[in-house]
């Protein structure tokens, strides 16, 4: 980024915290003890996404919760289950479709219960750790495999799989850590964030077949982490959670940066964002360090999807 002018910083504010009785200090973990052994992490918020109702929804990873956030700040459990979910979409079908690291691709009906899985491994091969996914306009869904790939494995995967055939492909099998992943605006291209590779991968879509002459978007620097979780507005500006620098980072459809969207906590492990509000112009993002959610008011609408059913 230093051939380009420092980004504008603007600050968010903290919009409601998970209340103290939801939070689970001591209660074991095979996650935690995989991701942040010797920690005591009470919760760790991923996946945020909005009904139409204007509900948020958020996962817990270690703790296999699933929480709805009302109009007034209230949470509310809506699943609590043996699993580790992450991200989540409002699929085609109205169903809430989780990223589950532990199980695979799940579903959930909005009023809660318990979450139903609905893909939980390709062939007989069980997925490394799926992390987060994304509907394109036509229903397709495209999702990573991160597992525990990093620089010292660069084999995570992304797929894309389209329910009306029940067609699975791999697009990648090279990831360095695939997160996060939106399209753009014309759905020619996918954007992946490679956490552990610290950077943003355009992907060139094709109707068919693995993906070719993928390159590096955008490229960040410094953190113990790195990229996360993607979203887009109207624009086609790409925002991009910083999990180890406590921001979002903001770009237009070149590259060039725009925004860093900085935390007002001590926390520095800002996760993942979703548009909300009536006009979709305000930015809520997952802290998961102090189990906070961040807001923030845009100019330009998030960008809306209109799904194509099943």
């Amino acid at each position: 980024m230093s051939l380009y002018p420092p980004p504008e910083t603007r600050w968010c504010d903290v919009y409601t915290s998970i209340p103290e009785h939801l939070k689970r200090y001591d209660a074991p973990s095979e996650w935690i003890s995989a991701n942040k052994p010797g920690q005591s992490i009470p919760s760790f918020l991923e996946g945020p996404v909005f009904d139409d109702a204007g509900n948020l929804f958020v996962t817990d990873i270690p703790h296999g919760r699933i929480f709805r956030i009302d109009g007034r700040g209230e949470w509310k459990v809506v699943a609590d289950y043996d699993g580790w979910p992450n991200g989540m979409r409002f699929g085609p079908d109205g169903q809430l479709w989780i990223a589950d690291y532990r199980h695979g691709l799940m579903t959930l009906a909005p009023s809660g219960g318990e979450p139903q899985p609905f893909l939980t491994h390709v062939g007989s091969e069980r997925f490394k750790g799926i992390n987060d996914l994304f509907f394109d306009s036509r229903g397709q869904l495209y999702f990573t495999d991160q597992g525990q790939t990093g620089l010292q494995d660069p084999s995570g995967r992304v797929y894309r799989y389209e329910p009306a055939t029940q067609r699975l492909e791999r697009l990648i099998d090279n990831g360095i850590s695939p997160n996060g992943l939106v399209t753009d605006l014309e759905e020619k291209a996918l954007f992946v964030a490679m956490t552990r590779g610290n950077g943003v991968w355009r992907v060139p879509l094709k109707d068919k077949g693995p993906a070719g002459k993928v390159g590096m978007f955008v490229q960040l620097a410094g953190g113990v982490s790195g990229a996360d979780g993607l979203a887009l507005d109207e624009a086609g500006n790409l925002f991009v959670c910083d999990a180890g620098n406590g921001c979002v980072w903001v770009f237009d459809q070149h590259g060039v940066p725009l925004w860093r969207l900085r935390s007002p906590t001590a926390g520095r492990t800002l996760t993942n964002l979703a548009f909300g509000g009536p006009d979709r112009k305000r930015l809520y993002m997952t802290e998961s360090a102090t189990g906070s959610i961040l807001t923030i008011d845009m100019e330009i609408p998030g960008r809306a999807l209109t799904y194509s059913s099943f």
